[in-house]
């Protein structure tokens, strides 16, 4: 079923096409509410430090406008960074298409950040955006879970204007021997039981974890990026490996 262009990789099971986003739905409406919390226990608060590269990365500057969208990034988690990194004139549009996890983001966003930042509800493969409208789009742990990839890059590459940057923070491939081995157990043995736990959801955590198995590897991911129309793609490992930035421009 490798090639059958109806299904999908869901974790390590194969599902139809349309019914992917459906069961990732329900994945985060199920741990909206404990997911940076998560995110903490998971990775030990390294997420954090991960993200926090994404915006040095990024560099917003303090001085210039800077129009981002963050996709996936419901609870606000990257978008709050690249306020606090930005200047006055720095505007973040957050979408995600689980209202959920924009609950989360627009209950802790309160009134604070006035009018630089906004919540959509939209998917990544066919976002409900205009052409050229951004300068820059973040994505952070979120591009594995959309049933069809080379959509979600092909509408990153629309949106963006000419000169604008895609960047990915997401969990790759360790290539640290022995942390590898260390990294497997703790992913497969530990994490779900801290689903179990913590947001009583054993079943979500365990598809997280497989879903990281199965996304590329970075140089097959950099090519998709590459046949999105992106230039100058590179990838950065961080912690080993456990996860990279993936970066590309679009020049025309």
């Amino acid at each position: 079923m490798a090639g059958d262009e109806t299904s999908t990789d869901f974790g390590y099971a194969r599902v139809r096409l349309d019914e992917k986003q459906d069961r990732v739905n329900e994945v985060f409406r199920s741990v909206a509410k404990r997911y940076d919390l998560m995110n903490d226990l998971m990775s030990g608060g390294l997420h954090r430090a991960w993200k926090s590269a994404l915006i040095s990365t990024l560099r917003p500057s303090r001085t210039r406008p800077l129009r981002l969208l963050d996709v996936a990034g419901g609870t606000g988690d990257v978008a709050f960074r690249a306020l606090e990194a930005g200047g006055p004139d720095t505007h973040v549009t957050v979408l995600d298409i689980n209202e959920a996890m924009l609950a989360v983001g627009r209950e802790r966003a309160g009134a604070g950040r006035g009018d630089r930042i906004d919540f959509v509800a939209g998917n990544a493969e066919s976002l409900p955006l205009p052409d050229g409208a951004f300068d820059a789009y973040t994505i952070a742990f979120g591009i594995r879970n959309v049933p069809r990839i080379e959509a979600a890059l092909a509408e990153a590459h629309r949106v963006l204007a000419v000169g604008g940057r895609f960047l990915c923070l997401e969990f790759s491939h360790v290539d640290v021997p022995g942390l590898d081995r260390i990294y497997e157990a703790y992913s497969f043995r530990v994490i779900p039981r801290l689903g179990e736990w913590v947001a009583g959801d054993k079943e979500s955590y365990q598809y997280l974890v497989e879903s990281i198995r199965r996304f590329p590897r970075p140089g097959a991911f950099a090519r998709m990026i590459e046949e999105a129309g992106f230039a100058r793609v590179t990838h950065k490992p961080l912690s080993g490996g456990i996860c990279a930035i993936h970066s590309g421009w679009k020049i025309a």
